[in-house]
């Protein structure tokens, strides 16, 4: 592993078809925030951007008494299997029908959001290092590794402007699930990562990856 740079290891990238990177690591870690630094770079026409918390279980069965007691947290939560069939559609050149999850009912949207393929696709989340069937499809795997204090105030930010939560439920639900499912599943993720950015958000490593990718794509 490296902290920000190049992956030491050879990689051998595919010569066609989508370069899929898996961007792994804390909530709050800054993941989105690296996704979206490279989109911008590599061009909204180049790159495709996934997120994992897309892919939650659909809960339209359960009260809404039942959906906040769910731990979001757990790799259970999540319908990986669907993500993994959409991972290899998008490597086979057709397009999907990506989900939409609402976090303040607890439940996806009846709507979903066509992803057309595109040279590279990003996907983003807690967990998505720590799934076998997504590395095995990722080309290239990044851990975003950021000190807890900063990920929780990140985190609360986040949680009470965007989804509605209030204080005490950001704060019970941290103590509950996040930090004890990070403990458990996210954290030791990092050891399959090819590449460890540190710092949340490292310029001149988010600078590397951006590097690695366009030299991937002129070749080809």
């Amino acid at each position: 592993m490296s902290n920000g740079n190049p992956p030491p290891r050879k990689h051998h990238w595919p010569t066609t078809g989508p370069l899929i990177i898996g961007l792994g690591g804390g909530s709050g870690s800054g993941k989105t925030t690296i996704a979206r630094s490279i989109l911008e770079a590599i061009g909204p026409d180049n790159v495709a951007l996934i997120q994992h918390d897309a892919y939650y279980h659909d809960q339209t069965d359960l009260p809404m008494e039942e959906r906040v007691k769910v731990n979001y947290d757990h790799p259970d939560s999540f319908e990986t299997s669907l993500l993994v069939e959409h991972l290899r559609e998008l490597r086979a050149g057709r397009a999907i029908e990506r989900p939409i999850y609402d976090f303040t009912v607890y439940n996806r949207l009846p709507d979903t959001v066509r992803v057309e393929p595109k040279p590279v696709v990003i996907v983003e989340g807690i967990l998505v290092l720590y799934e076998p069937e997504l590395r095995e499809l990722m080309d290239l795997k990044i851990y975003v590794d950021t000190d807890p204090d900063l990920r929780i105030m990140r985190r609360l930010e986040r949680d009470l402007n965007e989804r509605g939560r209030s204080f005490d439920s950001v704060h019970d639900q941290y103590l509950a699930t996040v930090r004890p499912m990070h403990l458990q599943f996210v954290e030791p993720s990092k050891r399959y990562a090819d590449m460890v950015i540190p710092e949340g958000y490292n310029m001149g490593a988010v600078g590397t990856v951006i590097s690695m990718i366009s030299d991937v794509l002129r070749r080809r």
